[in-house]
């Protein structure tokens, strides 16, 4: 026997539950509405006080560079060169002859042997001290100080470029003099690597002795 279910006759009506759902909608999107509109007020405040902090810096610094470039302008010539000498003075007073020593000993191979070293100018970027040096070596095998002059570029300390090379008999030692411009960047915490593995090649040929 089977059971006819006509739903026509009695349709399933439910006018709550459509009413619920847009209910539900309207509230989730006002929700993320106000969190938009939220967010974006708060960006733009940020955005507002970062410019009003770039301009008052830019003002300070405009300011600062005026009263120095007046404070330049009411200098003598005589006086702007005292001024030039005293910040080149107090840059080599900062120079540590014993670290670019013990850099250079690191860098050296065994069988180079440096000649002539001076210092030609010394500045100062930002905390890093920069020195410009002329540096004069002798080897016997002209790819040994190639090498050198490659591994100096890799290190990053220096930056070696050839100048000039002149080739020496006498004393019966034949070899050849190698002239340098080196530009000396030394690294914080390289010096004390450096130093550190000079002492220990002392150590070593003073046992050897």
């Amino acid at each position: 026997m089977k059971a006819n279910l006509n739903l026509a006759s009695r349709p399933f009506n439910n006018r709550v539950l459509p009413w619920i759902l847009t209910l539900a909608i309207l509230f989730v999107s006002l929700v993320g509405l106000v969190f938009v509109v939220g967010s974006a007020t708060s960006a733009r405040r940020e955005t507002t006080e970062v410019e009003a902090e770039l301009n008052t810096l830019k003002q300070t610094e405009q300011a600062l560079l005026s009263k120095a470039d007046a404070v330049k302008k009411s200098l003598t010539a005589p006086q702007q060169q005292s001024l030039a000498a005293a910040h080149q003075l107090i840059d080599r007073k900062s120079f540590r002859w014993s670290r670019l020593l013990a850099d250079l000993e690191a860098a050296l191979p065994d069988d180079v042997r440096v000649s002539r070293i001076a210092v030609r100018s010394v500045t100062t970027q930002g905390d890093q001290t920069v020195a410009d040096l002329e540096l004069v070596v002798f080897s016997k095998v002209h790819t040994t100080v190639l090498g050198m002059i490659n591994e100096m570029q890799h290190n990053g300390v220096f930056q070696a470029t050839l100048r000039a090379q002149n080739l020496l008999k006498g004393r019966g030692e034949i070899g050849t003099e190698y002239e340098l411009d080196v530009i000396y960047k030394p690294r914080a915490g390289y010096a004390n690597e450096s130093i550190a593995k000079v002492n220990e090649q002392s150590a070593l040929t003073g046992e050897a002795k």
